[in-house]
C-alpha cells in the first residue's frame, strides 16, 4: 500500500528548500522540546526503535502528518505512547485543555503494554555472515511489492532497474524491525537509477541513488 510519507517522485510540492550554513537547528524553541520528547518517547516504548517511530509517522492522518515538521514528530510520539498504553487515549488533549483553564478530568492511567523487545546491540548496523548476493556494477530490479506494513522501499522505484553502485554495511530490516518481529539484518546496497527509467524518456536526465535492502532486489535476467 502507498503510505502518506511516500512522496518521492510525486508532483505539486514546490521547490525543495536548501538549508544555509547559518540556519539554526531549531527555528523555534518548541521544536527542540518536541525533538527531545520524541526521543524520550521512543526510548520509553521501544528502546529507540527508529523503524517503529517511522512506522508511527506514516500511519498519521493527513492533518497530523502535514502539520509542521516537529508537530508531526509529536503526533507520532503520542501514537506510540497510546498504543503502548503508557498514555490513555485523549490524555494529551485533556492536559492541553486543563492548561487552557478548562475544568476537565484526565482519563485514568492505563496499565502499560509495551512491546516485548530488546535490541541485540546498539544502533542499526549488524554483521551478516553470508556473502552479498549482488556485486558492484550488477544490474538489478527493485521488486514490485505492495507491503501491508512498514517498508523502506520507495514506491517510485518498484519494478524499475538500476545498477549496484556500492555495498553498504549490513543493517536491520525495517520491514520486520518496525513491527518488533525480529532484526533480520541484511546487506544494503546503493543502487543508481536513471531518471528516464523511473519517469519516462521525457524526464530531465539525472542519476538517482537509493540505499536498498537485499530482499528488495532481484537480478535482471
Amino acid at each position: 500500500m502507498n503510505r502518506i510519507a511516500d512522496l518521492g517522485g510525486t508532483e505539486g510540492w514546490g521547490r525543495v528548500k536548501t538549508p544555509t550554513a547559518d540556519e539554526p537547528v531549531f527555528a523555534q524553541e518548541w521544536e527542540g522540546r518536541a525533538f527531545a520528547l520524541a526521543l524520550l518517547s521512543m526510548g520509553r516504548v521501544s528502546g529507540r526503535n527508529l523503524d517503529a517511530f517511522r512506522h508511527a509517522l506514516e500511519r498519521l492522518g493527513r492533518p497530523e502528518y502535514f502539520d509542521t515538521y516537529y508537530g508531526r514528530w509529536l503526533h507520532a510520539a503520542e501514537l506510540m505512547l497510546v498504543e503502548s498504553a503508557i498514555l490513555a487515549p485523549g490524555a494529551v488533549e485533556a492536559r492541553a485543555r486543563k492548561l487552557r483553564g478548562e475544568d476537565v478530568d484526565e482519563p485514568p492511567v492505563p496499565e502499560p503494554n509495551k512491546p516485548d523487545y530488546a535490541p541485540t546491540a546498539a544502533g542499526s548496523l549488524r554483521t551478516v555472515e553470508d556473502a552479498p548476493r549482488f556485486a558492484v556494477g550488477e544490474r538489478v530490479r527493485a521488486k514490485d511489492l505492495e507491503p501491508k506494513g512498514h517498508t523502506r522501499l520507495p514506491h517510485y522505484l518498484r519494478g524499475h532497474c538500476g545498477t549496484i553502485e556500492m555495498i553498504q554495511p549490513a543493517a536491520l530490516l525495517p520491514d520486520t524491525h518496525a513491527h518488533f518481529l525480529g532484526e533480520n539484518a541484511q546487506h544494503v546496497y546503493t543502487v543508481r537509477f536513471d531518471s528516464r527509467e523511473l519517469w519516462g524518456a521525457d524526464a530531465q536526465p539525472f542519476a538517482l541513488s537509493s540505499e536498498l535492502y537485499e530482499s528488495y532486489l532481484e537480478p535482471v535476467s
